[in-house]
């Protein structure tokens, strides 16, 4: 700036004295725009900008300097300049050996273009000079303005570390807006654009903020830059003076004769290798480790990757076992404590931990607890874990898709760790912990693997005695581990993943069961959850059984806490407000504390129209009651299927449909009935999909019933598989089918024979409560399903 202020005055001189020609040659410029007052040297190398300097040179030295719109351009025609540009005198040329010229330009006016005059060799046009305006007695805004801009100025010298005491001195000596704007906008850093767009405005007072609010940013720029170098080089001098304070050191202890230090450091963690008891293999490799360890420099990045690998090595449990309780009597009460009922569960503990106590050496069993949402699979974990004596980790596998997460990353990769199950010994701090594996139902894969097949190793006993984790890269014995996985339903396990595993079902609770599981343990718990004593709220089994029934309809027990907290939380408030109990809930009191009931039994028809049949259906969160309705249509013989039905459930309408035609002359309707009727069957809450081979006979028997125009008996559900010669076949979840049978008040249940032994598992109160029939063939439905009374 200071170049530029001892020149001023020849430039104003120089237009004063020598009246400015309207046509002159013409200089393109790629990134640059050129200012009045501005001086500045330009490198021109394009022949027909070397002409045109020499034209101006020849001539009277006054040349017109315009900016490219696209610097990519080589050789621009008029519609790639900007119309507005300086007119500059050159003051000096110097020709370089290799055929370029230096120029020393000095800006001395703004001028327009009016017409393009010449274009080769060179360019010449013809000028119009804008003539700059000046503020006439500036107001209070006008000179904030100009005390803003010379601040911002100042600014950003002293960001940059540039002295601004003569610098400053010029531009307080400047007091016209346009001519500071002009001074200030010559030496900005800012695009070419934005340059030529401040080069274009004449009011100096419009000039002027242009260029102020370039320098608020170019403050703001500064600014982040110096705050970005201080920190780096803060960050700088840290580690410096640590590296040195470290080697100061390390020579004090040389000296001393004191061996400390990192090399102490080192002993330690080989004597504690060596007390691990490691495995050959491993205690090789952990030598191997630290010795590399020893021979790095503590700071490189190597070294800590080393250090954290070791520090897992020693954090691992190798031989460090927890001691099982082999008392069987001790464990039986523990699991009966903890959980009512689940009597094939526990019976299986207790023959593990019998066998173990003949066979110390045995291997860890895979259990798989299989069963809806809230039986208390995950529960059933802790209390075994408890009666064995044993460390009890949880590890959650829903949604899990990466299979690094089971096996571990490489440590060649930043951020490298062990896998879950790695981890999880770590947490249990023993090699024989229950590891619970939550959910295994719900394991994804996608691009990053496959993480159900990485727990093929983990899961079978004849291989997990040598788990290589990718992390540790050393096998781990995982033998004595006692894992227990949970899961909804057994379709989404990879089959070679469940052949691995014992599976233990485990299906919803009766009424019966939930009412003491909720006076033994829920309303125990909620009541000392909600700072109540046993004395202040008193809830009977009547009320049990009325928040079972009408607000809680699931084959666990999660809604029924909820429900039962809820109630605990009405009265906690009225104890807050100072009220006194005994507070006793009645079925009356329910209504106004949980509101009307969720579920009630719809009120029961003497008799169901023809074609509507009762079915029994399993889902992973319990037993369903399904309507199926079947409706004759005049026709040509087609059958209609709706209620978004799976393609077993469609086979096995389009089974009934051929055995009810085989059955023509038994029901008694003419050979060209089925060539004269639509069959048209429907499965209610059509939103839901449907699928599965038990709702067969149920299929069949309501198309029977409205082909004979005979109705059902209302209280009567069925289930079953069918075959074309008119069999009943087996079917699963007979359990939780009775279950959702007795819950919605039916009275009598058709079962295929072949599932007699089913019946073993349900208890026996529950057996009083309803009639279960068995059937080998669909004739023996009919007679079992018919109504006494006609629609």
């Amino acid at each position: 700036m200071q170049g530029e202020n001892s020149d001023t005055a020849s430039a104003e001189s120089a237009v004063q004295e020598a009246e400015i020609p309207t046509v002159m040659p013409l200089l393109a410029v790629r990134d640059i725009v050129v200012f009045n007052y501005m001086i500045l040297p330009l490198f021109v190398g394009r022949e027909k900008s070397v002409q045109a300097v020499d034209a101006a040179l020849n001539g009277s030295r006054y040349i017109f300097i315009s900016t490219q719109k696209d610097e990519s351009v080589d050789d621009p025609t008029p519609d790639d300049l900007y119309r507005t540009g300086t007119v500059a005198m050159i003051m000096r040329m110097l020709k370089m050996p290799d055929g370029r010229l230096k120029v020393l330009v000095q800006g001395l006016t703004r001028a327009r273009i009016l017409e393009f005059e010449q274009h080769d060799p060179y360019d010449k046009v013809r000028i119009e000079t804008i003539d700059e305006l000046v503020v006439e007695n500036p107001g209070p805004e006008e000179e904030a303005l100009l005390r803003s801009v010379k601040e911002q100025s100042e600014k950003i010298l002293t960001l940059r570390g540039i002295d601004a005491a003569e610098i400053m001195n010029v531009l307080n000596a400047v007091n016209e807006h346009g001519r500071l704007a002009d001074l200030v906008a010559s030496n900005l850093r800012m695009k070419s654009s934005e340059a030529q767009r401040i080069l274009e405005s004449h009011d100096p007072i419009e000039r002027l903020n242009l260029v102020n609010s370039q320098l608020v940013k170019e403050v703001e720029v500064a600014s982040m830059q110096a705050k970005i170098q201080s920190m780096a080089k803060e960050g700088m001098d840290k580690a410096q003076r640590e590296y040195f304070l470290r080697e100061q050191l390390k020579a004090i202890r040389r000296e001393l004769g004191d061996k400390g230090g990192e090399g102490e450091e080192m002993e330690e963690l080989r004597k504690t290798i060596n007390a691990l008891g490691l495995p050959k293999k491993v205690k090789k490799e952990a030598d191997k480790q630290l010795s590399r360890l020893e021979s790095m420099h503590p700071d490189s990045s190597e070294a800590t990757i080393l250090r954290t690998y070791i520090d897992w090595i020693i954090d691992l449990p190798w031989k460090k076992a927890s001691k099982d309780r082999l008392d069987i009597k001790e464990a039986a009460r523990i699991l009966h404590e903890d959980h009512y009922d689940l009597e094939k569960v526990k019976e299986r503990i207790l023959e593990y931990l019998s066998v173990r106590k003949l066979n110390p050496t045995m291997k860890g069993p895979i259990l798989c607890f299989v069963g809806p949402p809230g039986v208390g699979k995950t529960s059933l974990g802790k209390s075994i874990a408890r009666s064995l004596g044993r460390k009890f980790v949880r590890m959650s596998l829903g949604g899990m898709r990466d299979e690094a997460e089971i096996r571990g990353h490489r440590r060649t990769y930043i951020g490298a760790m062990p896998g879950r199950i790695i981890q999880s010994m770590k947490d249990a701090g023993t090699v024989n912990p229950v590891i619970m594996l939550d959910e295994i139902d719900k394991l994804g894969s996608d691009f990053r693997g496959d993480p159900s097949s990485a727990l093929l190793e983990v899961l079978d006993p004849e291989q997990n005695n040598s788990f290589t984790d990718h992390y540790l890269n050393v096998p781990y014995d995982l033998s004595k581990v006692m894992f227990i996985c949970t899961a909804n339903m057994l379709d989404t396990i990879p089959s070679a993943l469940l052949d691995r595993m014992e599976v233990i079902r485990i299906p919803g609770y009766t009424e019966q069961e939930k009412i003491v599981i909720a006076r033994r343990y829920l309303l125990t718990r909620q009541i000392k959850e909600n700072g109540l004593t046993d004395e202040t709220l008193v809830i009977s089994d009547a009320v049990l059984a009325e928040i079972i029934r009408g607000y809680t309809r699931e084959a666990g027990l999660r809604n029924l806490e909820r429900e039962i907290g809820s109630v605990c939380r009405k009265y906690a408030r009225r104890v807050a407000e100072g009220k006194k109990g005994p507070f006793r809930v009645t079925n009356a009191s329910l209504v106004k504390l949980l509101g009307q009931p969720k579920f009630m039994d719809e009120e029961r028809e003497s008799t169901m129209p023809p074609g509507v049949a009762l079915g029994l259906a399993w889902t992973p969160y319990g037993g369903e009651i399904l309507h199926i309705e079947c409706s004759l249509l005049p026709g040509k013989g087609k059958l209609i299927l709706t209620g978004k039905l799976g393609d077993v459930m469609k086979e096995s309408a389009q089974a009934a449909l051929s055995y009810a035609r085989s059955k023509s002359a038994t029901l008694g309707i003419g050979e060209d009935f089925f060539d004269t009727h639509d069959i048209h069957i429907h499965v209610p809450a059509g939103a839901t999909p449907k699928d599965g081979p038990s709702a067969g006979v149920t299929l069949v028997t309501a198309l029977m019933s409205a082909i004979t125009n005979e109705p059902i008996a209302s209280d009567v559900a069925m289930t079953g598989e069918i075959t074309l010669r008119g069999r009943v076949m087996p079917v699963g979840g007979i359990k939780e089918k009775i279950l959702a049978a007795v819950s919605h008040g039916v009275s009598k249940v058709l079962i295929p024979a072949r599932n007699a032994h089913d019946l073993d598992e349900i208890p026996k109160e529950l057996r009083k409560r309803i009639t279960v029939k068995t059937v080998e063939a669909i004739d023996e439905i009919w007679p079992e399903v018919r109504s006494t009374k006609k629609a």
